[in-house]
């Protein structure tokens, strides 16, 4: 009797040693964060006001085992997507991040997609599933999601050529407003080109 009682209490042990991990680490993530980071979906959607900050540099190991680094995007203006395989506000959005992402693919714009209180597994099945075409990680410490202040899911962070944070998007966004955040960006980056050869021209 002791030795099944042992077995069962072992058993249930692993299974909630994992749980277990996960509520440690998003109760870690929002204390580390000042209280900024979160735990859960996004319930209030749209734009939030942002202070042009520089970007919080990070590398991300990418689900085919390579390495990105904010750092290799510049010149690019980048939407970085935070996301779960569970969150239902991100599967719905995830085909119009796919066509928006395409539309866009002449262009110099990148997404990065960072997978944030998840498991690798379901992770990796999701980007299989919606046949996402962009970059994708699992920021498995919960450091880029704390460094961004990312306080539920799904949260967007638009950063410009410049590498600093432009336009700050939560909760799941419709393709024209989509087009309209990198549009913007784009146009600022172009109409600062022009200024800056204008001022240095003979």
């Amino acid at each position: 009797m002791n030795k099944l009682l042992s077995k069962r209490g072992w058993l249930l042990a692993g299974t909630m040693l994992p749980v277990v991990g996960l509520l440690g680490l998003l109760a870690w993530a929002s204390l580390g964060s000042g209280g900024r980071g979160g735990v859960g979906v996004n319930q209030d959607f749209g734009q939030v006001d942002v202070e042009a900050n520089v970007a919080a540099p990070f590398a991300l190991e990418l689900m085919d085992g390579e390495m990105l680094e904010l750092a290799d995007l510049q010149g690019k203006v980048v939407m970085v997507d935070f996301w779960a395989s569970w969150c239902t506000p991100c599967r719905q959005e995830a085909p119009v991040l796919k066509q928006v992402y395409l539309e866009y693919a002449d262009l110099p714009v990148e997404f990065v997609g960072v997978d944030i209180w998840d498991r690798r597994a379901d992770a990796e099945q999701y980007v299989k599933d919606f046949e996402v075409p962009y970059p994708n990680g699992v920021d498995e410490s919960g450091a880029i999601a704390i460094d961004y202040g990312v306080r539920g899911i799904p949260e967007k962070f638009f950063i410009g050529k410049d590498g600093l944070v432009r336009r700050k998007f939560v909760g799941p966004m419709q393709a024209d407003a989509l087009r309209a955040a990198l549009d913007e960006l784009l146009s600022d980056e172009l109409l600062s080109s022009a200024a800056s050869k204008a001022v240095t021209a003979p």
